[in-house]
């Protein structure tokens, strides 16, 4: 049976769920979860949130989907043991450091990887399988076909985003909010930016990053027949009636295989931005999927009728059995759930009948009826012995008492043996100061002053080695180059790449530079040793030393980092971070050279996008695909502050060269031997001083 997953962001967006028929809820305890903005739960709402959950079927999936930083290490295993305790299902996890802990305090529970691992092809997949999580919920920005090959080839559950909010860039991957305003998405504190309005060129009313919700109602039924595990509604900031109408219809829609035109309106009513897309999952991506929230009047009558869902009666049921005995010693009564638990009291001794005999209608009729309650009766049997009788009220009393025994076995929960987390092992940093490393996005780029310069190690684009095997070939001659992969590859795209992967070893190359989690695997099977990139989020010592786990060469450090946090962590592979460039905010499926002039001529030229405020976003592509980048306007410039950097303990700093030309690049390695003040207007400091809030 396909799972409905709907969000809880309070209590009572909890009942909407379970009452308009969710099979289980996601929600939030605490700070390490990515919607800070939502109610959330405390660790007391939370046991009793299991509670109401567990006795009425529906499971509970606990988000712990943000980075951890090392001094919060031990705050999140605390609330990993809490969560544990109150017996929750499941836990959805981003950190490579969080799932470690998760694996060592509490194995026994389900691992989720999340969204915000931007897991969006096989290989990351099999990879997270590896790691021992049982389900992966998928990039949202994957098709049908792409959906359906995975859960054919898959070992472990897979999870769709089913209908919500959309973001723009590939969830894990958004450095938007940080940049601007401290608040991370990766720390759930994202203040959605790309809802704001930009402009190409020059700032205009105009919303290219503002995606309508998804919605794939109609959809279910082929998803379901696909292998997905699970469908996600989200909407853990949205109000408890949201929760409520979207849950219903696509309870309906699960349990008919139909969609009616008032479903379709009361997902309308609900919420939406201009309508609804589904372009991801049938490959229209474009135009159409864009949309803003337009604000109207609240239809009071609508909100009350959907609040009587949850707030009348229960409604998902659990279906539980009877059987009573009356016998002249005495009655007894048994009730089963589901799950095989039993229950039996035992009632009043009956008396003799002075007119009419206790009937078994009249019996099975009073047990029936469970209103009120999280049960009903499926089944009722009985047994009476001719000539006594037994009140209603004795009845009504003997069913109320063992479906509350019932009610108490069913939220009871074992004490799991839980055990303590390993302390994290902390490697030191180089001695020695920073190492040089230049990544170039243009052939252009590589001037001879930088050859002259010798890196420490050269990234390069992968497309650029293979469009001209003698220029890569004799690049590898005279400086270590490390092709740099796209940070997005589907499944489609993989044989391609392998097939260049293998093309630029045999001209040398012996490294690749990963930004995501699905190319580790075929980066090792193509004979290259992978270097870590940003894309990996690694924001704490644990997370580092699972990249030497998986026999990284170095590892770029998360730009959310502090300098003093990046002094601090381990340094199990040799680290580096970025030291001057224009930052990468987001990378998108919907290419936005297209959003400009409505064919796609990123490959031709560039463009930017400006906000209201005058601030800048460059747009290039994501390696030779139609994938783009936006960046930072402001370049990251620590170029008069090396000795600071030279404190970390780190194997290299990066130099990224993106919109620059070949004069702009030789200014910029001037400023390596000879640095320049620091130009506020056009450089910026980055998080690597004021942290994120």
């Amino acid at each position: 049976m396909l799972e409905l997953l709907a969000p809880a962001g309070s209590m009572e967006a909890l009942r909407a769920a379970v009452q308009n028929g969710a099979n289980a809820v996601y929600l939030g305890c605490g700070q390490f979860n990515a919607r800070q903005s939502a109610k959330n739960f405390t660790p007391q709402a939370l046991e009793e949130a299991v509670k109401y959950c567990h006795i009425r079927s529906v499971q509970v999936h606990l988000t712990l989907n943000t980075l951890v930083s090392d001094k919060e290490t031990a705050d999140a295993a605390a609330l990993i043991r809490h969560a544990a305790m109150c017996g929750v299902d499941a836990f959805i996890v981003q950190d490579l450091g969080v799932i470690r802990l998760c694996k060592q305090i509490a194995p026994h529970i389900p691992l989720h990887g999340s969204t915000q691992m931007t897991v969006h092809s096989l290989p990351g997949v099999q990879l997270c399988a590896a790691w021992g999580l049982s389900r992966v919920v998928l990039s949202r920005e994957l098709s049908r076909d792409e959906i359906r090959y995975i859960c054919q080839n898959s070992p472990i559950e897979i999870e769709v985003f089913a209908h919500g909010a959309l973001c723009m860039c590939y969830s894990g991957q958004c450095y938007l909010s940080a940049a601007i305003g401290g608040r991370s998405g990766n720390r759930g504190r994202c203040a959605q930016p790309c809802r704001q309005s930009y402009g190409y060129g020059r700032w205009q009313n105009s919303y290219p990053l503002s995606l309508k919700d998804n919605c794939l109602v109609q959809d279910v039924k082929d998803l379901e027949a696909m292998g997905v595990a699970s469908v996600k509604l989200e909407g853990r900031m949205k109000r408890p009636e949201y929760v409520a109408a979207v849950t219903g219809v696509y309870r309906q829609a699960l349990d008919t295989g139909h969609v009616t035109k008032a479903m379709m309106a009361q997902l309308h009513t609900a919420f939406n931005r201009q309508g609804f897309t589904d372009g991801y999952y049938t490959g229209k991506t474009g135009s159409e999927m864009f949309g803003i929230r337009q604000d109207t009047k609240e239809d009071q009558k609508w909100l009350k009728a959907v609040r009587q869902t949850y707030e009348a009666a229960e409604n998902g049921l659990v279906p539980v059995r009877f059987y009573c005995t009356v016998h002249p010693e005495g009655t007894t009564l048994t009730v089963t759930d589901p799950e095989g638990r039993v229950c039996t009291l035992n009632g009043p001794k009956p008396e003799q009948a002075r007119t009419l005999d206790l009937s078994r209608e009249e019996l099975e009729n009073r047990l029936s009826k469970t209103g009120g309650t999280p049960y009903r009766c499926a089944e009722v049997r009985s047994e009476i012995t001719p000539g006594y009788t037994l009140s209603a009220a004795a009845i009504n009393a003997l069913r109320r008492d063992a479906l509350n025994l019932l009610t108490a076995q069913r939220a009871r929960r074992e004490i799991p043996r839980l055990s303590r987390p390993q302390k994290v092992k902390v490697f030191s940093g180089s001695r020695t100061r920073p190492a040089l490393t230049v990544q170039i996005t243009s052939r252009q780029q590589v001037t001879g002053r930088l050859l002259k310069m010798a890196p420490e190690v050269l990234y390069v684009p992968i497309h650029l080695l293979t469009e001209d095997p003698a220029w890569c070939e004799s690049l590898c001659k005279k400086v270590t180059v490390c092709a740099v992969l796209p940070r997005i590859v589907h499944d489609g795209e993989l044989s391609r790449l392998c097939a260049d992967m293998k093309a630029v070893r045999a001209l040398g190359v012996r490294e690749a530079l990963v930004g995501n989690l699905g190319l580790l695997i075929p980066v090792r099977e193509c004979g290259l040793q992978a270097r870590g990139d940003f894309g990996l989020n690694l924001y704490n010592s644990a997370a580092v030393n699972t990249a030497r786990e998986l026999e990284m060469k170095s590892a770029c450090l998360s730009f959310e980092m502090t300098l003093p946090q990046m002094r601090d962590v381990s340094k199990a592979v040799p680290c580096e971070i970025f030291a001057y460039g224009r930052l990468p905010l987001m990378v998108t499926e919907n290419c936005l050279c297209k959003g400009r002039t409505g064919s796609c001529t990123c490959h031709l030229q560039p463009t930017k996008l400006m906000d209201k405020t005058g601030a800048e976003f460059p747009v290039i592509r994501d390696g030779n695909t139609c994938r783009s980048v936006l960046l930072n306007g402001k370049k990251l410039n620590w170029l008069d502050r090396q000795d600071d950097l030279a404190r970390l303990g780190l194997w290299a700093t990066r130099l990224y060269f993106t919109t620059e030309n070949p004069k702009e690049v030789d200014q910029v390695l001037s400023c390596v031997q000879n640095p320049v003040p620091f130009d506020p207007g056009a450089c910026t400091r980055g998080l690597y001083l004021r942290g994120l809030e």
